[in-house]
Protein backbone atom coordinates (compact mmCIF):
# COMPACT_ATOMS: atom_id res chain seq x y z
CA UNK A 1 0.00 0.00 0.00
CA UNK A 2 1.11 3.22 -0.80
CA UNK A 3 1.26 6.06 1.80
CA UNK A 4 2.19 9.21 -1.02
CA UNK A 5 -1.27 10.67 0.17
CA UNK A 6 0.55 11.28 3.24
CA UNK A 7 3.53 13.56 2.49
CA UNK A 8 3.87 16.69 2.56
CA UNK A 9 0.30 18.04 3.84
CA UNK A 10 -0.80 21.48 2.24
CA UNK A 11 -1.58 22.90 5.70
CA UNK A 12 1.82 22.32 6.93
CA UNK A 13 3.42 23.74 3.73
CA UNK A 14 4.72 27.23 5.55
CA UNK A 15 5.25 25.91 8.77
CA UNK A 16 7.84 23.77 7.27
CA UNK A 17 8.84 26.55 4.74
CA UNK A 18 9.39 28.82 7.92
CA UNK A 19 11.22 25.78 10.23
CA UNK A 20 13.50 25.29 6.78
CA UNK A 21 14.25 29.50 6.88
CA UNK A 22 15.05 29.36 10.54
CA UNK A 23 17.31 26.15 11.02
CA UNK A 24 19.12 25.30 14.43
CA UNK A 25 22.94 25.52 13.79
CA UNK A 26 22.98 21.85 14.00
CA UNK A 27 20.40 21.08 11.30
CA UNK A 28 22.22 23.97 8.90
CA UNK A 29 25.32 21.80 9.97
CA UNK A 30 24.00 18.50 9.33
CA UNK A 31 22.23 19.84 5.97
CA UNK A 32 25.69 20.67 4.91
CA UNK A 33 26.48 16.52 4.24
CA UNK A 34 22.73 15.43 3.49
CA UNK A 35 22.11 17.88 0.82
CA UNK A 36 22.45 17.24 -3.15
CA UNK A 37 23.17 13.90 -2.26
CA UNK A 38 26.43 14.35 -1.18
CA UNK A 39 26.10 11.47 1.40
CA UNK A 40 26.81 7.68 0.01
CA UNK A 41 24.34 9.34 -2.99
CA UNK A 42 21.01 9.71 -1.32
CA UNK A 43 18.42 12.28 -1.48
CA UNK A 44 17.32 14.08 1.43
CA UNK A 45 14.68 16.48 1.99
CA UNK A 46 14.40 18.71 5.23
CA UNK A 47 11.45 19.75 7.22
CA UNK A 48 9.29 16.80 5.72
CA UNK A 49 6.07 16.03 6.61
CA UNK A 50 4.06 12.96 7.33
CA UNK A 51 1.13 12.73 8.68
CA UNK A 52 0.60 15.66 10.82
CA UNK A 53 4.91 15.27 11.95
CA UNK A 54 7.28 17.57 10.24
CA UNK A 55 10.76 16.05 10.29
CA UNK A 56 14.31 17.40 10.23
CA UNK A 57 15.15 15.07 7.54
CA UNK A 58 13.57 12.58 5.43
CA UNK A 59 15.63 10.19 2.89
CA UNK A 60 12.43 8.47 1.01
CA UNK A 61 14.70 5.93 -1.19
CA UNK A 62 15.42 4.37 2.71
CA UNK A 63 12.46 5.29 4.26
CA UNK A 64 14.31 7.11 6.84
CA UNK A 65 13.85 9.77 9.34
CA UNK A 66 16.66 11.87 10.83
CA UNK A 67 15.33 13.78 13.88
CA UNK A 68 18.21 16.61 16.08
CA UNK A 69 17.28 17.06 19.61
CA UNK A 70 17.85 20.15 21.78
CA UNK A 71 17.91 20.18 24.88
CA UNK A 72 13.88 21.19 24.34
CA UNK A 73 13.65 17.56 24.25
CA UNK A 74 14.47 16.39 27.47
CA UNK A 75 11.34 18.07 29.01
CA UNK A 76 9.13 14.89 30.17
CA UNK A 77 6.24 16.05 27.97
CA UNK A 78 8.61 16.02 25.17
CA UNK A 79 10.88 13.00 25.92
CA UNK A 80 7.02 11.58 25.88
CA UNK A 81 6.08 12.97 22.35
CA UNK A 82 8.75 12.24 20.89
CA UNK A 83 8.12 8.41 22.07
CA UNK A 84 4.76 8.22 20.57
CA UNK A 85 5.77 9.98 17.22
CA UNK A 86 8.31 7.56 16.59
CA UNK A 87 6.27 5.02 17.57
CA UNK A 88 3.86 6.22 15.02
CA UNK A 89 6.48 6.52 12.37
CA UNK A 90 7.73 2.83 12.78
CA UNK A 91 4.18 1.49 12.71
CA UNK A 92 4.05 3.52 9.08
CA UNK A 93 7.44 1.64 8.29
CA UNK A 94 9.65 4.51 8.84
CA UNK A 95 13.01 3.95 10.39
CA UNK A 96 13.94 6.73 12.69
CA UNK A 97 17.21 8.07 14.03
CA UNK A 98 17.68 10.47 16.62
CA UNK A 99 20.66 12.55 17.31
CA UNK A 100 21.80 15.65 20.15
CA UNK A 101 22.82 18.58 18.55
CA UNK A 102 25.43 18.53 20.58
CA UNK A 103 26.95 15.19 18.55
CA UNK A 104 26.32 16.60 15.51
CA UNK A 105 28.09 19.67 16.36
CA UNK A 106 31.10 18.21 17.63
CA UNK A 107 31.26 14.71 16.61
CA UNK A 108 29.68 15.09 12.65
CA UNK A 109 31.81 11.76 11.00
CA UNK A 110 30.45 9.57 13.64
CA UNK A 111 26.73 11.00 12.85
CA UNK A 112 27.52 10.23 9.36
CA UNK A 113 28.60 6.83 9.81
CA UNK A 114 25.69 6.06 12.16
CA UNK A 115 23.04 7.20 9.61
CA UNK A 116 24.96 5.23 6.67
CA UNK A 117 24.51 2.11 8.79
CA UNK A 118 20.82 2.44 7.87
CA UNK A 119 21.51 2.91 4.25
CA UNK A 120 20.27 -1.01 2.85
CA UNK A 121 23.42 -1.53 0.59
CA UNK A 122 25.86 0.37 2.97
Amino acid sequence: MSHDWIHNARHLKEIRKELRNNATPAEAALWNYLKNKKLANHKFSRQHSIENYIVDFYCSSEKLIIELDGEIHQAPMNIINDKERDTRLHELGYKVLRFPNNDVLNNINQVLYQIQLCFENH
